[in-house]
């Protein structure tokens, strides 16, 4: 055999393994986000599509609450100690409705009490502080079930979707095809997947406003103590 043949049949035989490679090789099925969605069924998708866009409401709303909330002038208290030094407790009363925030609305409180003993003026502001408190937490235990009920709620699509695939699969009796179970343990999966990102954002989306909340708790507790500082100052 000469080389020349040889050269040829070893390129025959090149050509007709990659032949044979393309045909073997699968073919990629690809989908889409959206038609993963629509894979896990509207009973469970559809309250998870809207767990969501309550969770991310819920922030949005409460992140611009309590950023508005810890918003205040450094100079505030300052100017409250020369109202209150020179008589002047309209004056602090109206700065304190202009500041319009959780503290100024616990010091105008304070400012009421101005005459009663000290343990009365302090709990009136208290009364105050809980009550800000609770309006700047509105929203808080919605987003937490969201955290913890979402996740659940993928879980049950995946037990529902899990028993149908069984029962397809006990339906076909011998004529089981291994597509059919892998489908349906795929679609299965699909809720827990977007139950488990649901939950993860809403979890956060919760801590994150519970760090913010305790900052501007702080700050209106330092606000307090300042204030009851003021009224046992000694009158010069």
């Amino acid at each position: 055999m000469t080389p020349l043949n040889v050269l040829l049949q070893i390129q025959a035989t090149g050509t007709a393994v990659a032949d044979s490679t393309l045909q073997v090789a699968p073919e990629t099925v690809e989908m889409s986000y959206w038609e993963m969605a629509q894979k896990g069924g509207p009973w469970i998708m559809i309250p998870m599509l809207i767990m969501s866009f309550i969770a991310v409401y819920i922030f949005i709303e409460r992140w611009v609450a309590i950023k508005k909330a810890s918003k205040e002038d450094t100079t505030f208290m300052d100017r409250i100690k020369d109202y209150i030094m020179d008589g002047k407790i309209d004056s602090a009363t109206n700065l304190c409705q202009q500041a319009n925030t959780p503290s100024a609305r616990m010091i105008e409180k304070g400012i009421s009490r101005l005459g009663k003993p000290m343990n009365d003026v302090l709990v009136a502001i208290e009364n105050v502080g809980n009550i800000e408190t609770n309006k700047l937490e509105k929203g808080f235990n919605i987003l937490a079930t969201i955290a913890g009920g979402a996740p659940m709620l993928g879980f049950l699509g995946t037990v529902i979707g899990m028993v149908q695939a069984f029962y397809d699969m006990a339906s076909a009796g011998n004529n089981v095809d291994i597509s059919v179970l892998s489908s349906g343990i795929y679609t299965a999966m699909i809720t827990t997947v977007a139950g488990l990102i649901v939950g993860i954002v809403a979890y956060f989306a919760y801590n994150v406003l519970v760090s913010r909340l305790d900052q501007v708790v702080q700050k209106m507790e330092t606000r307090t103590m300042e204030f009851m500082d003021l009224l046992n100052e000694p009158i010069n």
